[in-house]
């Protein structure tokens, strides 16, 4: 996630969580609370990929909020987990989203990573 910070101008926080809402890692400001951000992010990812099953629009990617002062991307880590980034008003999103892409795959390729037999 340190990456895409350094690849993406206005990345402001970052946050990795499982689906369930438990925070894995998080990278925020002191005025962020991260075990709240994770369970939020995990709640609005649940009801978006609700809504796109529901609506036929296939395996939900990602979701962005748009605020006064930046914006909230959240992003599906296959069924287990999500990244969430936050940013503010001068974050380039179609960047973000381009450039979230290598950081998605390597986090869920370590989430999925198993241990040797024997171990």
């Amino acid at each position: 996630m340190r990456t895409l910070r350094e690849q993406v101008t206005g990345i402001t926080d970052t946050a990795l969580t499982a689906a369930d809402g438990l925070l894995i890692a998080a990278d925020t400001a002191d005025s962020i609370d991260p075990e709240a951000l994770a369970a939020l992010a995990a709640a609005g990812l649940g009801l978006a990929r609700r809504t796109a099953e529901a609506t036929d629009r296939g395996t939900l990617r990602q979701t962005v909020t748009y605020g006064s002062h930046g914006c909230a991307a959240t992003y599906a880590v296959g069924d287990t987990a999500l990244m969430v980034v936050l940013g503010d008003e001068g974050m380039d999103v179609d960047r973000l989203h381009l450039a979230a892409r290598p950081t998605l795959d390597r986090i869920e390729s370590i989430l999925t990573e198993k241990a040797p037999e024997g171990v």
